[in-house]
This record gives C-alpha cells, structure tokens and sequence, in this order.
C-alpha cells in the first residue's frame, strides 16, 4: 500500500522488528510454559489445579501472552498504515501520537479478554469439564464449541467485524482521533471490532488444548489469513460449514 511505502525504512524496520520481537517472545514463554507442564513420555506433570490467587494470576498471564502472540501478526498491517498516516501528517505539521499508543489500545482489548477466558477456565475447571492439561474431556462441551464457531463464522456481527479487519484503510479514514489519547482509542476501536471477529475462535482453545502449541499456531494461522487472502471471508464460512461437520460428528461418537 502506497501509505507503507511513504513509510522511512527505519520506521518500517522499527515497527516491524518490535512487533516481530515481542510475538517472538510471547511463543517462546508459550514452547517454555507447555515444556514445563510435560515429561518427555508425554505425561502431564499437573494435578488437578487449585485455583488460588497465585494459579488465577499465572494463567491470567498465560492468555495475555499468548493472544499477544497470537494477534499481533494479523494487526501488522494496520500498524503499518497509522504509522503512514500519522507520518504524513507530522510532515504537514500536525501533532500526532506514536504508534505505540495506538498498539498499547488494541493490546489493552486482548488483556480484558484474556481475564475473561481465565474466568471461564475456572468455571470449566470447577464444573470437571477440563482435564489437567487445559482440554475439553466433554463430547459435549467440545460439539457445542465446534457448532458455535461455525455457525458464529456466517453470522453478519462475524463479517462486519472482520471487514474492519479487512479494510486498515477504510478503518483509519473513519475512526481517526488525534492525540495520543485520540489514537489509543483507535486501538481500542480496532481491538474491539478484532475480538468480535475472533473471541468465538479462541474458544475453540478448549477444543483442541489451550497449551497445544500446534493448535494455537493453527488457530493463529487461521485468524492472519482470513483476514488478509483476497477471499478470506468466502473461506471463513467455508471453515465454518467444517467446524459445523466436526462438531456434529464429535456429538454422534458422544452418544
């Protein structure tokens, strides 16, 4: 895009190695926190939690890192472009905020959402609907979870979400505020219209493990080309017609 080209290579450089940088270090707490919780033969080295404030605060930290290092490489683009725009406006004259503040907002969504899936983990847990190692022993609870993020993937909140995701440009153009205050909401805004797009999909977590490391590069994945590929929307609904099968198969075999 011609607002990322305007960008001075340094600033590219920066932005991209810091936000390459910090999704570099959340995978690697992730591999070093699922390490710990297993043996070489695969057994789990985790009783069953007791969820005191010590537990709730390590995996309150355990989600915040790993939506950080799940969301930040799908939110590049739009970096990109407020850095562009908020350079081309400091050429004019203009006072505008770093690109941080606008990071800083979209991260702050992410880290309510992560307290919220810590919430919800330790009701599963106090409901014994999730072993040890963080992952559905329910036919049930999983089919409902599969079910309900393919139904959710052809819902009009889901596309009008993701085309936000979808259009940096259009999203920039209609929700800029100027300051830093100004641009941390923007990364809120942004953040919110992120998690409309995706909270359904992290869910699915408890599906195939919340400390798998292939599932969550999978989901992760998932996430980054929907809302980039030319037709990412067209194949979200695919996927969801899939999630769908899958969870009606799991609830068959359940039965």
């Amino acid at each position: 895009m011609q607002l990322i080209r305007e960008l001075p290579r340094r600033d590219l450089i920066s932005i991209i190695f810091s936000l390459g940088g910090i999704t570099l270090l959340s995978w690697l707490y992730l591999v070093k926190m699922a390490d710990d919780m297993s043996v070489p033969d695969g057994m789990s080295l985790m009783q069953i939690p007791v969820w005191d404030a010590g537990y709730f605060w390590m995996m309150f930290l355990m989600w915040a890192v790993m939506m950080v290092g799940m969301m930040l490489p799908s939110v590049t683009p739009m970096v990109l472009i407020y850095a562009g725009v908020a350079r081309k406006s400091a050429v004019q004259g203009k006072t505008v905020a770093p690109t941080g503040a606008f990071v800083s907002g979209y991260i702050s969504i992410w880290l309510i959402f992560s307290l919220f899936a810590t919430l919800t983990q330790w009701g599963l847990d106090q409901a014994t609907l999730l072993s040890p190692m963080m992952v559905s022993n329910s036919f049930g609870l999983g089919a409902a979870l599969l079910i309900a993020a393919g139904i959710y993937q052809w819902l009009p909140i889901k596309n009008k979400c993701l085309q936000h995701c979808r259009s940096p440009v259009h999203f920039i153009t209609t929700h800029w505020r100027p300051g830093s205050i100004g641009a941390f909401k923007m990364g809120l805004s942004h953040g919110a219209f992120c998690l409309g797009c995706c909270w359904v999909l992290m869910a699915l977590l408890f599906v195939g493990g919340v400390m798998n490391l292939l599932w969550i590069a999978a989901i992760a994945l998932f996430v980054l080309l929907e809302k980039v590929l030319p037709f990412g929307d067209v194949s979200g609904r695919v996927m969801g017609l899939l999630m769908i099968t899958a969870g009606g198969i799991i609830a068959f075999i359940g039965t």
